[in-house]
C-alpha cells in the first residue's frame, strides 16, 4: 500500500497517508479509459441542430399550379424538398440520441485507472484540512500557491462547502466537485488532484461498496 504525504495549509508536510490500492494501485489499461472518456462524452453531447423537413415547414398543401399544359415542371407542393424554403432531406434532426452505454462496473475501474495514474505520477496532493472564512478568490489563490500543485486543479472536498466552491468560481484553472461525484473525464483534463484528508475516506466509501 503506497502512502503519499499531507500538507497544511502552509504547504509543509506534516505526515503521510495510505492510498487504498483497490483505487490507487490499479494496472492502467488505456483501452477502457478511452471507452469511459468516449462513453461519458457522448452521453453529455446535446443535438441542437435541427433542421425542418416537408411536414413542418409553412406553406399550403395547395398544388402550385395544375399537372398539365403550363409548360412548366409538375410539381405538388411548395414544401417539397426541390423548392427553395422547403423542407430539408436527411438533415440533422434534434431527436438524435448520441448515447453510448457502458458496463458500471468497466466506468468505475477506468475511474479507479485515471487516479492510479495521477497517484503514479505523484499528481494527487492531500491536505490535512481545508476551510476558509469568507469568500475570497484571493484567499484561496494566496492558499494554494503555497502547495506543490500544477497548472490545473481539480478540487474534491468530502462535502459541499458553498465558501471554497464560490471562491475558486473565477479561478479558470480550478474545478471544484465533490469527492463522491468524481468522474474520469475531469480527472484527465486536470494534471492535479487536490483533496483534504477527509475526502480519502469518502471516495473508498462511495466506490468500494
Amino acid at each position: 500500500m503506497s502512502k503519499i504525504s499531507v500538507y497544511n495549509t502552509a504547504g509543509t508536510s506534516v505526515g503521510e497517508v495510505a492510498l487504498e490500492p483497490k483505487i490507487f494501485g490499479v494496472r492502467v489499461k488505456p483501452q477502457l479509459i478511452q471507452q469511459a472518456v468516449r462513453t461519458q462524452m457522448a452521453n453529455s453531447r446535446v443535438a441542437i441542430a435541427h433542421t425542418l423537413n416537408r411536414s413542418e415547414v409553412s406553406g399550403g398543401g395547395k398544388k402550385p399550379w395544375r399537372q398539365k399544359g403550363t409548360g412548366r415542371a409538375r410539381h405538388g407542393s411548395i414544401r417539397s424538398p426541390l423548392w427553395k424554403g422547403g423542407g430539408i432531406t436527411f438533415g440533422p434532426r434534434s431527436d438524435r440520441n448520441f448515447s453510448l452505454k457502458m458496463n458500471k462496473k468497466a466506468k468505475r475501474q477506468a475511474l479507479f485507472m485515471a487516479l492510479s495514474d495521477r497517484a503514479n505520477e505523484k499528481n494527487i496532493i492531500i491536505v490535512d484540512a481545508l476551510a476558509m472564512k469568507s469568500v475570497k478568490t484571493k484567499d484561496l489563490l494566496a492558499l494554494i500557491s503555497k502547495l506543490p500543485l500544477k497548472k490545473t486543479i481539480l478540487l474534491a472536498l468530502p462535502k459541499s462547502d458553498q465558501t471554497i466552491i464560490k471562491s475558486s468560481r473565477n479561478i479558470p484553472f480550478i474545478k471544484t466537485i465533490t469527492a463522491d461525484s468524481l468522474n474520469i473525464l475531469d480527472v484527465l483534463n486536470h494534471e492535479t488532484l487536490l483533496m483534504p484528508k477527509a475526502s480519502l475516506a469518502m471516495i473508498t466509501k462511495t466506490y468500494l461498496k
